[in-house]
């Protein structure tokens, strides 16, 4: 627990310079783009349209999921995975790509996985604008439990500091590890509720369960939950523990190899 304490208090401590550095990333990857950080928000939106067009036209032929219009259910879903995907694949490959500058300064290495999750949120608050937006069109009106986004909001962010230091140290230690990670995401994408609604009579309980236990799932089921459903979080008391103590286990794990061998990363890469 040391050494959780010591990763949180890195990450407090270095807050300024995590949205400093953040900020400055956003703009140097696109200065050399015609539309530069245009494409940061036009790139969901051409993915949302092609999903919709294939899934809600093609194959849904426009029907409704649960009630709402499949285009607003699904941008609602996608909004939290298209950060969550684009957060942790950077955020695993954070270290070794800027552990050379950083061992030359006093900087935490720590803090690098967390400068990835705090970059990306830019386009995350466009896309959640956007599907309240189309939402509110589609006839999605405000309830109270629309508040219950800012708790979903903060275990997503729990959930990528934990899993974000555990992927970039063993990125370190391991080269393939980041493909391998690439894999496993591009496999979730379809296994964590985006585009499909698993939560009903059409799939076996026990494999909704299953795939229920899935961090990603849990944040994405959250999201749509706060905003075109009626259950607060409190009433899965279950899966809650289950979500958290996968936070707590990747938080320990991860702090635990990241301090280890944090040493001896210049040599490793």
């Amino acid at each position: 627990m040391k050494e959780v304490y010591t990763l949180i208090k890195e990450q407090f401590d270095n807050i300024g310079i995590i949205g400093r550095i953040a900020r400055y990333e956003d703009k140097a990857e696109y200065q050399s783009h015609y539309l530069g950080l245009v494409w940061e928000y036009l790139y969901p939106l051409i993915q949302i349209a092609i999903y919709w067009l294939v899934f809600g036209v093609g194959l849904k032929h426009g029907n409704a999921t649960d009630g709402v219009s499949y285009l607003a259910w699904m941008v609602i879903g996608y909004t939290p995975w298209f950060y969550m995907n684009r957060a942790t694949l950077d955020a695993s490959k954070s270290i070794y790509q800027r552990v050379g500058m950083v061992s030359k300064m006093k900087f935490p290495v720590s803090v690098l996985p967390s400068i990835k999750i705090i970059g990306n949120l830019s386009s995350f608050w466009t896309m959640m604008t956007f599907s309240i937006v189309v939402g509110l069109l589609y006839g999605v009106h405000p309830t109270i439990y629309w508040v219950q986004w800012i708790y979903y909001f903060v275990a997503m962010i729990a959930w990528l500091i934990a899993f974000g230091i555990f992927n970039s140290t063993i990125s370190v230690l391991v080269r393939d590890y980041h493909i391998l990670l690439q894999s496993l995401m591009r496999m979730l994408f379809y296994m964590s509720g985006v585009l499909f609604n698993f939560q009903t009579d059409a799939f076996p309980a026990p494999f909704v369960r299953i795939l229920e236990l899935n961090p990603f799932f849990y944040i994405i089921s959250g999201f749509r939950q706060s905003m075109v459903g009626h259950t607060g979080f409190w009433q899965q008391t279950t899966l809650n523990l289950v979500f958290w103590g996968m936070v707590l286990f990747f938080l320990l794990v991860g702090s635990h190899l990241h301090y280890k061998f944090r040493s001896k990363f210049v040599d490793l890469i």
